[in-house]
């Protein structure tokens, strides 16, 4: 097979399973639109059949956060197709995402979030969403915490982020006795097993774990969320609060300051509304 969507697949040993997945779906996706007459040799890509690709992408409706995930990955098989000698050394730099506003998930206001966190639950399912609300930390993150990563002395928890990147985020009260009440009377594990989450196997827990999670336990409305909604959560309620956009962006673990430029949007919008609900001269 001229494109190697296998050797792509397993060059990607630094990414999370998740983007993984996803990069090598998109890559077959490529592959197969340019098998069926876009352009079956790769050394026949070129700039032309690259934005038709784009084009292409973009007739199918996707949302535009899609779109452009779908031409990171592309961007990526590029560049290894590229180092393998299979594409002219100018294809990679055609694939450009779309520009456009990018979109929070729904998330939480204050309130619901602290009538679901004190919602009873098992000590387990406690640990998770005070971690996901209360530390604003991605799935990954979460699932890939060990035992000693829990510092109840100095109230922290060390966090291995996106491109490898330790980070200590400061734990509240609530999430330390969580964490705690669970390691002592609910965690369950054979010897020399380091993960702080297990799941009903007694194995490290994993995303569709955590989602799994999420699903038994909706808000007061009957909707349920997706983990990252409440990280967003945790970003736009510090915001809202009054914390400033670099120190967000370091419990965040954003490298650009720009990602955590969004949430400043949110609260702009939330206070306008609520100069528009409230003030006589509105």
């Amino acid at each position: 097979m001229p494109y190697d969507v296998d050797g792509f697949t397993a060059s990607l040993t630094k990414l999370s399973e998740h983007t993984r997945r996803a990069y090598a779906h998109d890559a077959k996706e490529f592959t197969t639109w340019c098998e069926r007459g876009a352009c079956a040799d790769p050394a026949k890509l070129d700039a032309r059949v690259l934005r038709r690709y784009l084009a292409y992408l973009q007739t199918r409706e996707f949302a535009r956060p899609t779109v452009a995930r779908k031409a990171a990955s592309v961007r990526a098989y590029l560049r290894y197709l590229r180092r393998h000698g299979l594409i002219p050394p100018t294809a990679q730099a055609s694939v450009q995402s779309p520009k456009g506003a990018r979109r929070l998930p729904r998330m939480p206001n204050e309130a619901q979030a602290l009538a679901l966190l004190d919602a009873p639950m098992s000590e387990r399912d406690a640990v998770v969403l005070e971690l996901l609300y209360g530390a604003g930390l991605r799935v990954s993150e979460c699932c890939g915490l060990d035992l000693g990563d829990i510092d109840f002395r100095n109230h922290t928890v060390t966090v291995l982020g996106k491109s490898s990147k330790v980070r200590r985020v400061p734990l509240g009260e609530p999430a330390l006795a969580a964490v705690a009440r669970y390691v002592e009377s609910a965690r369950e594990a054979g010897p020399g097993e380091p993960a702080l989450l297990l799941n009903s196997r007694n194995r490290r827990m994993t995303p569709r774990d955590v989602r799994r999670i999420l699903a038994r336990h909706p808000l007061s409305d009957g909707r349920t969320l997706h983990p990252h909604a409440l990280r967003h959560a945790y970003a736009t309620h510090l915001l809202e609060g009054g914390a400033d956009l670099r120190s967000v962006q370091e419990l965040l673990g954003h490298a650009d300051v720009g990602t955590t430029q969004i949430y400043t949007h949110v609260t702009r919008d939330r206070l306008k509304s609520v100069y528009e609900r409230t003030h006589p001269r509105a």
